[in-house]
């Protein structure tokens, strides 16, 4: 067992939401007790206590909990059931299988391989894939399965089934690092909130190909990147980071491209890593983010 893996064994994560009332706290906690689960970290959010919604985040340590864990979530689901709550439970010690789909930029993409396997980020890189090939070398010194899948405006639904095939329902988070090709419909829903995007927040003020260049037209003082789960509706899905660097009048096009990457690489690594433990909650077109 590596060391990453040791120090999440036994460890349980149990998020749930459901409308505000009295009780709820006290109904999960005295569940986990009498399994003889410790809580270990504990963070809740309503967002009014007079019946606006809930949302609570715990972390337990529970002693052979992989094989307890069918055991758990039969005996829960009546707990939750009385509040009428969403719900789910993840093992931490078992790794979320990531693919990361890229174009031609390899900042993003490196960023989150580079801390995957110097263990800052827990996960199991299954694949990347890319509609170009020149980052096939950069992935394949990771010793991770690289896949060109070309796509044109006439074979996109075609290279979307490859893209499935090549997943094999296997994968439990899309990373889209710089991918700059949009995604059907249909694709989104097959992985609704695990899907994550990241994009410069000039939007939607500047748009088009050369954002950077019409920002430093209009002397923006900001350059930001914002992170989120994909939708149907282009860049506009439940947000879950983002940030900002100042600039002003000395920096040029170019030094503002070289800060957007470095917000981007920054704030997507954020993102994905909360969403690898589990401290992400969607509700509606928000997120309750426990960090």
């Amino acid at each position: 067992m590596t060391e990453q893996a040791n120090r999440y064994r036994d460890i349980g994560r149990l998020l749930l939401s459901c409308r505000d009332r009295p009780g709820i706290v006290a109904a999960i906690t005295r569940f986990l007790y009498e399994f003889g689960a410790n809580i270990i970290h504990s963070d809740q959010h309503t967002l009014d206590p007079f019946g606006g919604q809930f949302f609570i985040r715990i972390e337990f340590f529970l002693p052979d909990l992989e094989r307890r864990e069918e055991e758990i979530r039969r005996a829960f689901s009546p707990v939750a059931d009385t509040f009428e709550a969403t719900w789910r439970l993840s093992i931490a010690e078992r790794k979320k299988r990531l693919a990361i789909f890229a174009s031609r930029a390899d900042h993003a993409l490196l960023e989150l391989l580079w801390r995957i396997r110097n263990g800052d980020l827990y996960a199991d890189v299954r694949m990347v894939i890319s509609n170009h090939t020149n980052l096939e070398p950069m992935v394949a010194s990771f010793g991770i399965p690289f896949h060109h899948v070309p796509i044109s405006s006439e074979t996109r639904r075609q290279a979307e089934e490859r893209e499935w095939e090549l997943m094999g329902g296997e994968i439990d988070l899309i990373v889209l690092a710089r991918y700059m090709q949009i995604l059907s419909p249909q694709f989104l829903e097959r992985y609704r909130n695990r899907i994550i995007n990241i994009h410069h927040s000039f939007l939607p003020a500047f748009v088009g190909a050369d954002p950077y260049g019409a920002a430093y037209e209009r002397g923006v003082k900001l350059i930001g990147a914002t992170a989120h789960y994909a939708t149907e509706e282009l860049d506009a899905g439940p947000i879950i980071e983002q940030d900002v660097m100042r600039v002003d009048h000395s920096y040029s096009v170019a030094d503002m491209r070289r800060i957007g990457r470095y917000v981007e690489r920054a704030v997507l690594a954020r993102a994905v890593d909360w969403h690898l433990q589990d401290r992400i909650i969607v509700f509606q077109n928000k997120t309750i983010v426990f960090v």
